[in-house]
């Protein structure tokens, strides 16, 4: 009954995405979970989702059932179900691994356990009695999101400022489409504004609104601002058309309209965001996509799984090469490069080094930097009582709270850059944090 009503609610207007499972595969791969009491899959989830719970309601067709157990822990656990690195978190964690099986495909149950509900315009939750707290949320990202919805069902007003055309920060801008497409990502931020959740687009914080006017306006803030960009590497010929900031080029083709037939393309960089650019390069039909990384692939940040997809997808890895300049009469012709390798320091310390006369040349049309994010060091410098690391993150205690008392921080701009579920958790314990210190504050003056 739940399977069929939830269902037909998830594809009308034909707005959903694409099924995950069919009932049959979600109902055989549910039943060969084996529901273990101490959810090893639960404990490797960031947000603690009943990993067992859930799958144990869609085995037993309670669909319903199934996307509140999931939504209660993590909000955005649609969007998580395709993003995150189940490999290595829940799905990584899975019994069966120990038994040399195939373990429990999580993230597609997941999604399926939560598409009707999310997607089909089913309103789960209602908010608490209204308390007449309103709080602002900077940044419309997942931690914002997550902050907004908690602090929503909590019975506050919430407004969510962020300085994009569409909100949804990295979900909708920066994941790579083969995972999630753009129109998923609003489809669930629409789900966390039937919560009651105000959000204000293309609306800067210290530029569009003062910090000064949040702080008279709520009664408390909280920061998910993010990243910056990628910054250039300072290499000449880095001006010429066809070099790219890699989540630039993310966010290009979740808009649509990237052809890269005939193309060459170099991806400098090994982490996630250099595999999901040269993964996508590749699938969008380029001639030829190379990752240039100054190590060897043992060193790289890039999750294993995702690394796989990107050699099964035709990528050529050029380990042990640093680039040196970008060549080319007004566009990009080549990348020069230089090998190479690690020499002992006079510490014992193993230092990475130029091999002397080692330059070669990859004849290629396009160039991305994923060498990192800026950190947002200019906005955040600039409020009273916000401290960063030298690093550049947001300094929090373990409640999110920063030295401001009215001003608490979570997701990238406090870990330097995780995972969605990792900025979903920030979000929820944040708030949980404002709601009660709003709510003492509350009976304080009573």
């Amino acid at each position: 009954m739940h399977q069929t009503a939830v269902t037909t609610a998830a594809n009308a207007g034909g707005l959903a995405p694409a099924p995950t499972m069919t009932p049959d595969e979600a109902l055989v791969e549910a039943h060969r979970c084996l529901m273990c009491w101490d959810a090893p899959c639960t404990r490797a989830c960031p947000t603690t989702i009943d990993v067992p719970g859930f799958i144990k309601q869609i085995a037993y067709d309670d669909l319903i059932g199934s996307a509140r157990t999931i939504l209660e822990s993590n909000i955005l656990g649609a969007s998580c179900a395709r993003v995150c690195p189940t490999e290595v978190l829940c799905a990584g964690a899975c019994v069966l691994n120990d038994l040399h099986e195939r373990p429990i495909d999580i993230g597609r149950l997941q999604a399926y356990g939560t598409d009707g509900v999310v997607f089909g315009d089913i309103d789960l939750f209602k908010p608490s009695e209204p308390t007449g707290h309103s709080i602002a949320v900077v940044g419309a990202g997942p931690a914002g999101l997550a902050c907004g919805a908690e602090l929503a069902r909590l019975g506050h007003d919430v407004v969510l400022y962020d300085a994009n055309e569409e909100p949804g920060g990295l979900n909708t801008y920066g994941v790579a489409s083969y995972k999630m497409d753009m129109a998923t990502s609003l489809r669930e931020v629409d789900f966390v504004r039937r919560l009651g959740v105000e959000i204000r687009q293309s609306t800067a914080v210290g530029s569009d609104v003062a910090m000064d006017d949040l702080l008279v306006d709520h009664a408390a803030i909280f920061l998910g601002v993010g990243l910056g960009p990628v910054p250039p590497l300072g290499l000449d010929g880095e001006g010429l058309d066809g070099v790219a900031d890699a989540l630039e080029f993310i966010a290009d083709v979740r808009a649509g309209g990237v052809d890269l037939a005939g193309q060459r393309v170099a991806v400098i960089g090994g982490g996630n965001t250099a595999i999901d650019a040269v993964t996508q390069a590749a699938r969008l039909g380029a001639e030829r996509v190379y990752l240039v990384y100054r190590r060897g692939r043992d060193e790289m940040k890039a999750y294993p799984h995702d690394i796989e997809r990107a050699l099964t997808s035709g990528v050529e890895f050029i380990h042990w090469s640093a680039p040196v300049r970008i060549e080319g009469s007004g566009s990009v012709a080549a990348l020069v490069c230089e090998r190479t390798a690690y020499s002992g320091g006079g510490n014992g310390v193993r230092e990475l080094a130029a091999v002397p006369e080692s330059e070669y040349k990859l004849p290629v049309t396009m160039v991305m930097r994923a060498t990192g994010q800026e950190k947002r060091r200019g906005f955040l410098d600039a409020l009273d009582g916000v401290a960063t690391d030298a690093g550049g993150r947001v300094i929090v205690d373990e409640n999110f709270r920063t030295g401001n008392p009215r001003i608490w921080a979570g997701g990238d701009c406090v870990n330097g850059g995780r995972e969605v579920v990792n900025a979903v958790a920030h979000g929820k314990a944040a708030a949980l944090d404002i709601d009660r210190m709003l709510r003492s504050d509350d009976a304080a003056r009573e």
